[in-house]
């Protein structure tokens, strides 16, 4: 079981199944979204995702049809997001989590989109797009 937070503390979310195909991200959408060089995301099924509190503070912002992002309308931390295309699933930005995860980052992905000020040193594999399977 995971649990996780808003950086305000209103918006609280349990997982309890595991986190897959975490990646780092360095598209440019994902670095306007987090405010950094990347985000770190995983999946979750669904059925394993609970917002235990706050959910009538999650606002909702969508950028291309069909996916939709959620955050707190208090802090605006990045909450979740969902996508039409696949309902099984949702994506989820690992540092809304409070405690320790056990599964690992698997690669960093669009590194051609990368900021040009990032120094990007990693022993993890480097894709152009998403990762080989995906």
């Amino acid at each position: 079981m995971y649990t996780g937070s808003c950086l305000c503390g209103e918006v609280s979310v349990e997982v309890s199944g595991s986190i897959t195909s975490i990646i780092h991200c360095h598209c440019s959408l994902c670095r306007k979204n987090s405010g950094t060089a990347f985000a770190t995301n995983g999946f979750v099924n669904t059925g394993d995702f609970t917002i235990t509190k706050g959910q009538s503070l999650l606002s909702e912002y969508s950028f291309k049809a069909g996916r939709t992002r959620y955050f707190c309308r208090c802090c605006g931390s990045p909450v979740y997001s969902s996508n039409n295309d696949d309902k099984s699933r949702i994506r989820i930005r690992l540092g809304i989590f409070d405690t320790d995860i056990t599964e690992q980052v698997l690669s960093h992905n669009f590194v051609t989109s990368k900021a040009n000020w990032e120094q990007l040193e990693t022993s993890l594999p480097c894709y152009e797009k998403h990762e080989p399977g995906r």
